[in-house]
């Protein structure tokens, strides 16, 4: 089978730039927002998450795109529909050159529309620092692909394939290979079951490098039984005490797991029936549709209960799609969006009920640094409101994390479980990413494992240099038989997506996706000599050669001269100052040519030329008339020329022109210059040119 033999890492220097393997963060580098990450190797890029920091507004809340050119990005994976990892998404695909593929699974790409919609209306920005319109964020939707958890899809060489994460409907983590380099990037992930989740899988076989979260460092959850019974008390406190209780939440994501909380809270305390709980989002009911649309992507208690009835529909929660429709008459629970009170409904309504201290604020999720729900998480005295007022905090302010991150309990057993030499920290606050990295290579230099671990800021690249040996697999006729030690294997090696094969021609077509062609080479050779000299020049340098009269064959006078069954030379009457050379093109035979058109080339000049045309020759009278034959010299005196020195100089400057012509041809050659003979050695292979006989033979 083919594949790549890792092998230890040493200091060596890179001969190849594409064996580094580079990961850069664009965003999530030492914070959290804005999550997009770059990996680089063997001349592939894809660029993993495009999100949105939610304490900037406009440009300079991207992350660093500026950095790369995303002409050169071949795929974009989105994890999943959070702002801080899709909300950059149509900014990239239409204001900038990027042209790759984009791919998330089909419950991000059915909200990520919606949400995205949601967060242009509320976002509340100039035309001049609008990152995108609706009608791009529309152009942009109809270009993402669509994937199923455990669906590989390849393209140009990159394999990926998408897990379930947990965290939030539709959430993914990939896993990407490229050239046998296998990079599992978790995104935002849990490891805990809630009411309605799957816990985050991970995927089977080796892996070599692992980007994960880092957003809770080393702290740990409570347990979650434990943690529901101090949320659901929490809000029964502040109504009770004639509050009301704002939540801000994501439209989508946790709210849905404090639905179902709430409402089953409500339904076992009949003496909350009269409390209202709103779920504000203008997205709510189409929310609610996808999420009973993937029923089947949710857990084994979901599933069972909606068997029975569907567990989004709510007996005790209602929708509000605006303020305008919110009488604001007693102790209520809201639900509303945004999370992090940068603007929107949640920010309005903690604006006009901070002041009194009955209300009560319960923030559920990870609040980004420098966001207001994290600033009033430390209870000033104040905040500044949207107008620029001062408003007075006196209302109540608790924080319970129903946040489906992973915290550190859980973070490390999976990078355990994982047993990635590589593992690159993204996605957390600088403090709690380098306590978690101080926790891990303590555990890991107690056990004696080598696993590096890397905390890259913004714009800074981790570069990993992975070299392998390449092996090649025999498929098709060539596979059908094991072959034997030292036995040689003919066939051609095929490089496609970084996989290698070796095949026979014939399967060329059906395996390696290749079409076969033959090429005919075709050369004109200027040429005054008879077709007799030429024949004689030829059968001295290669032996016997064949002859065929064209008009025997295609009705047309002329003759052809084939050598080594493999180079045609045509002669016909109508060009007489020409032949044409005629052979299958590839490497031997284009040798074999380049052979026969240098002795075409050299014939006018050989000396052999002008003994050849000087051989005896006879002439016959027809009948009836005096037959005689007519000799140019006496046999005698022609014995006595051959013996004289004159004719053997000349004999000897053929021989030495003989000579440098397979020198020319092969290299260095063995010489008798007595015998007049000639070896050429290629390869193993020896030949012998009698330039006396006018012969070659080959040696086996």
């Amino acid at each position: 089978m083919a594949g790549i033999k890792r092998k230890p890492e040493v200091e060596i220097p890179i001969a190849d730039e594409n064996d580094l393997l580079k990961i850069t963060p664009l965003g999530a580098g030492n914070e959290v927002g804005r999550s997009s990450i770059l990996l680089e190797y063997k001349s592939k890029t894809i660029l993993l998450d495009a999100g949105i920091h939610p304490a900037y507004n406009g440009l300079a809340s991207l992350p660093f795109f500026d950095e790369i050119d995303p002409a050169k990005i071949d795929l974009l994976l989105v994890t999943h529909f959070h702002v801080d990892h899709a909300a950059s998404v149509p900014y990239l695909m239409e204001r900038t050159s990027f042209k790759g593929r984009v791919f998330m699974t089909h419950p991000t790409k059915a909200i990520y529309k919606w949400l995205l919609s949601d967060y242009l209306r509320v976002s509340n920005i100039g035309d001049e620092d609008e990152l995108y319109n609706e009608e791009e964020l529309n152009t942009s939707f109809h270009r993402i692909e669509a994937v199923d958890y455990h669906q590989q899809v390849e393209v140009e060489g990159i394999k990926f394939t998408a897990y379930n994460a947990g965290h939030v409907l539709g959430a993914a983590m990939f896993l990407i290979e490229i050239a046998g380099v296998k990079v599992l990037y978790t995104g935002d992930y849990s490891r805990e079951e809630d009411r309605h989740l799957m816990a985050a899988e991970k995927p089977e076989g080796a892996v070599d490098v692992l980007i994960t979260e880092s957003t809770y460092g080393v702290q740990s959850h409570e347990p979650r039984l434990t943690k529901e019974m101090r949320f659901t008390s929490l809000v029964h406190d502040i109504v009770t005490r004639g509050g009301r209780c704002l939540m801000p939440v994501f439209a989508l994501g946790r709210a849905q797991e404090l639905l179902l909380i709430l409402d089953e809270y409500w339904d076992s305390h009949p003496e909350l029936d009269s409390i209202p709980i709103y779920y504000a989002s203008s997205l709510a009911k189409k929310c609610m549709a996808v999420y009973q649309t993937y029923i089947n992507m949710m857990n084994a208690r979901i599933r069972k209960q909606f068997t029975i009835s569907n567990p989004f529909i709510f007996k005790h929660i209602s929708n509000l799609k605006n303020v305008e429709q919110f009488e604001d008459s007693g102790p209520c629970v809201m639900m509303a969006s945004p999370g992090m009170l940068q603007n929107g409904l949640s920010r309005e309504l903690f604006e006009r009920w901070a002041p009194d201290k009955k209300n009560g604020m319960v923030i559920t999720g990870y609040c980004v640094e420098n966001t207001l729900a994290r600033n009033a998480m430390n209870e000033p005295a104040d905040f500044q409101a949207m107008d620029g007022r001062k408003v007075p905090l006196r209302m109540s302010v608790d924080y319970i994390s129903f946040s489906a991150h992973v915290d550190y309990t859980q973070n490390s057993k999976f990078i355990d479980d994982v047993k990635a030499p590589h593992v690159i920290l993204v996605h957390g606050e600088a403090n709690a990413m380098y306590r978690l990295k101080s926790a891990l290579q303590s555990k890991y230099s107690e056990k004696e494992e080598n696993v590096k671990i890397y905390t890259p800021k913004n714009c800074d690249t981790v570069k990993l240099h992975f070299r392998g040996e390449k092996m090649a697999k025999t498929i098709g006729r060539l596979a059908s038989k094991y072959p034997s030690e030292n036995q040689p294997l003919n066939g051609i090696l095929v490089s496609k997506d970084f996989q290698l094969n070796i095949m026979s021609a014939e399967d060329l077509n059906e395996l390696g996706g290749l079409i076969t062609t033959v090429v005919t080479q075709r050369q004109v050779v200027p040429f005054n000599a008879g077709i007799g000299l030429l024949k004689w020049h030829l059968e001295m340098m290669f032996g016997a050669v064949g002859e065929t009269d064209l008009s025997k064959t295609v009705n047309t006078p002329g003759n052809v001269i084939r050598v080594f069954d493999t180079v045609d030379i045509k002669k016909v009457p109508s060009k007489p100052n020409q032949v044409t050379l005629e052979w299958i093109g590839n490497s031997m035979n284009d040798m074999v040519a380049d052979s026969v058109l240098a002795i075409i080339l050299a014939i006018d000049s050989s000396p052999a030329s002008v003994k050849a045309s000087s051989q005896p020759c006879h002439h016959s009278h027809s009948e009836g008339e005096h037959e005689h034959e007519h000799k140019h010299k006496h046999e005698d005196e022609d014995e006595h020329v051959y013996k004289g020195s004159k004719v053997q100089n000349e004999m000897d400057q053929e021989f030495v022109d003989v000579i440098a012509f397979l020198e020319e041809q092969f290299g260095d050659v063995e010489t008798d210059f007595e015998a007049k003979k000639v070896t050429v050695n290629v390869d193993g292979s020896v030949a012998v040119v009698d330039c006396i006989k006018f012969v070659s033979y080959v040696l086996l």
